[in-house]
């Protein structure tokens, strides 16, 4: 276990089924899912989840938080009896949870191998980027349990790939191979297994080399404006746009590229 700390910290002991790592120097850190043999994600990581995802927002050594897992398979999904478990108040939190990477201010990558199926495909739609495999399946199968997504699934697919495909997929429980998700825009990648980890370093990288002020704009920007009229989203960018105008790394940036060297951003 990590060094962090969050106003929740109580829920940061003893991580149910996943651990974190931070590399402070690389500025990045992992989520990494670990229950064998298909990491299914316990009522309890839900809540577990949220509080790392705000301790790593709030962490400056953190740029660029990575979501994977060990094994050949991301996640099968949740605790299906822990549902009946649970009460329906804690139910109520699941998607506000579960949006947790979606409400970060840094980049979230997702790399997903394997099954990536219930919630461990809605962990990875909440993500900013999902890197899949020619391995990797996502699937919404709550309908063979007669239920259906609950923690931001349907919503957040119909968003990505229209009402048409999320039916299709929703409503008939269907698994979506890693290259036909990468066609339909659910993947921003689908790359042979082997080149998961690589691939996602890469990714880590390239995304540090921006302006953190520049990225955390872009990604507020984006998720505030993903369902406004088309006048209020070009309304919000000029602001946004206007406001990184007088920022230091703007200021460098203009710099850097007249003088052609590589900007040295630093967030402000």
């Amino acid at each position: 276990m990590t060094d962090l700390t969050h106003r929740g910290q109580s829920l940061l002991q003893e991580l149910d089924g996943f651990s974190i790592e931070i590399d402070a120097e690389r500025e990045r850190a992992d989520i990494i899912l670990h229950r064998p043999p298909f990491n299914v994600i316990s009522m309890h990581a839900r809540d577990q989840l949220r509080a790392a995802f705000e301790a790593l927002d709030e962490d400056e050594r953190v740029r660029v938080i990575v979501v994977r897992a060990t094994g050949e398979h991301f996640s099968s999904g949740g605790d299906i009896k822990g549902f009946l478990e649970a009460s329906p108040e804690h139910v109520s939190k699941l998607a506000w949870n579960i949006a947790a990477p979606a409400r970060c201010s840094k980049p979230v990558i997702a790399a997903n191998r394997g099954f990536c199926f219930g919630v461990g495909f809605e962990l990875s739609l909440a993500c900013d980027f999902r890197i899949a495999t020619d391995t990797t399946f996502y699937a919404l199968p709550e309908q063979k349990l007669g239920q259906i997504p609950g923690s931001g699934g349907s919503a957040r697919l119909q968003q990505m790939v229209g009402v048409g495909r999320t039916k299709d997929i929703v409503m008939r429980s269907r698994r979506i191979p890693g290259k036909q998700a990468y066609d339909w825009g659910i993947a921003v990648e689908c790359v042979a297994d082997a080149q998961l980890e690589a691939t996602t370093d890469a990714l880590v990288d390239e995304l540090r080399a921006f302006s953190p002020l520049a990225q955390r704009t872009a990604k507020k920007l984006l998720n505030d404006s993903e369902d406004a009229p088309l006048s209020i989203a070009i309304e919000l960018e000029g602001h946004c746009y206007s406001r990184l105008r007088t920022s230091d790394d703007f200021r460098e940036g203009v710099e850097a590229f007249h003088g052609k060297r590589k900007p040295v951003f630093r967030g402000s």
